[in-house]
């Protein structure tokens, strides 16, 4: 086997607004593993609140080269067991690797990753689209270029929160949820959530921060009259029952809890409490959504609209057209790089390793 990096640069169609900062353009890893001819490709974005760089993912996955080199596992679930407790502190690293895993493997076997998880590509939700924190005329700018999409959601954590959202509901009547990405109080989501529900909210998403007290939590969860997703409060297998009786339902995303592996088993948990599923996106590539797309079979809630704020593309994969979600005619997780991405640089030269 033998992996490569490919580092890309992805401009957004708009800055991408939300409570803690701004971004134009998202930088991600693209972890490529090669074997018998076929080649898998997962994702790790650059993120600040997460600590991750281009360099310190290369550096995390160059550490465990010998580890993959000597394991000979032959499927996704194995190779992850074997590296999680060298990864466990970048689980972004992680994540790209058990991505690209998941597809060559899926590959190999002439199967769909899905299918290879026992699911069916059956009840697919429909995917939100995000309308980033901006002047509320953008914001309303943003949601008028997407009015096809049946589903926004719509980040907060500003001094007009509910405002936006009252602008917005006048352009539409698809569905809106909101996130705050930690930004509220424990009153005023309780007080937030009812002129939410009035302007035809779904649901609210982590609006405390994940350290805030456990009272301050449990009170939301009992005040508020929107269900209440837990995000920044649910990375790990480990938080998914911690959040019973805090939270109604769950947003794993692949690049927290360290893969599709892992998702994989939090999703299933997670129904099995009785809580609602949901999987989120960064912005990232259609390497990365694809990964992501393939555990749709068990959500009530999809968010995988990262490449559609994009200006430009890294791959070819599952494509979200207006919130439909559509599986592509491929093995894997479907992804194939574009010839752009492919073309081998001098810094991908010096990343490559040749695993046996």
């Amino acid at each position: 086997m033998k992996i490569a990096f490919h580092r890309v640069e992805l401009p957004l169609e708009h800055p991408f607004t939300i409570a803690r900062g701004t971004k134009n353009v998202q930088r991600s890893l693209i972890v490529e593993l090669e074997q018998d001819g076929a080649s898998g490709y997962g994702e790790a974005t650059e993120n600040a609140y997460y600590r991750t760089t281009l360099d310190s993912l290369t550096q995390s996955i160059q550490r465990c080269a010998a580890e993959i080199e000597e394991s000979g596992h032959t499927n996704a679930l194995d190779l992850w067991g074997s590296l999680q407790s060298k990864l466990q502190e970048d689980p972004f690293a992680l994540a790209a690797v058990d991505a690209a895993a998941h597809d060559l493997f899926g590959k190999l076997a002439g199967r769909s990753t899905f299918d290879m998880l026992g699911l069916t590509w059956e009840d697919i939700p429909q995917s939100s689209y995000t309308i980033g924190i901006d002047t509320i005329e953008r914001m309303v700018e943003k949601l008028e270029a997407r009015l096809g999409w049946p589903i926004f959601k719509i980040k907060l954590g500003t001094t007009e929160d509910v405002e936006i959202v009252r602008q917005l509901r006048q352009c539409t009547d698809a569905v809106f949820r909101v996130d705050a990405n930690c930004g509220w109080t424990a009153s005023q989501t309780v007080d937030y959530s009812v002129a939410l529900r009035e302007l035809g909210v779904e649901f609210i998403e982590q609006p405390l921060p994940a350290e805030a007290a456990a009272e301050e939590h449990r009170y939301v969860f009992e005040n508020s009259v929107l269900p209440i997703v837990a995000d920044e409060s649910c990375l790990i297998e480990s938080d998914v029952e911690k959040c019973l009786g805090s939270f109604h339902g769950v947003n794993v995303k692949l690049s927290k809890c360290g893969g599709i592996t892992p998702a994989f088993r939090m999703l299933k948990q997670a129904r099995t409490f009785g809580m609602k599923t949901m999987v989120g996106c960064m912005v990232e590539s259609s390497v990365g959504i694809s990964a992501a797309a393939q555990l749709l079979p068990l959500l009530d809630y999809a968010d995988l609209d990262g490449a559609e704020l994009l200006a430009g593309d890294a791959a070819d994969g599952v494509a979200v057209r207006n919130g439909e979600i559509r599986s592509p005619n491929r093995f894997g997780n479907g992804v194939e790089l574009l010839d752009s991405v492919l073309v081998t640089t001098e810094e991908n030269l010096k990343n490559e390793s040749t695993l046996a």
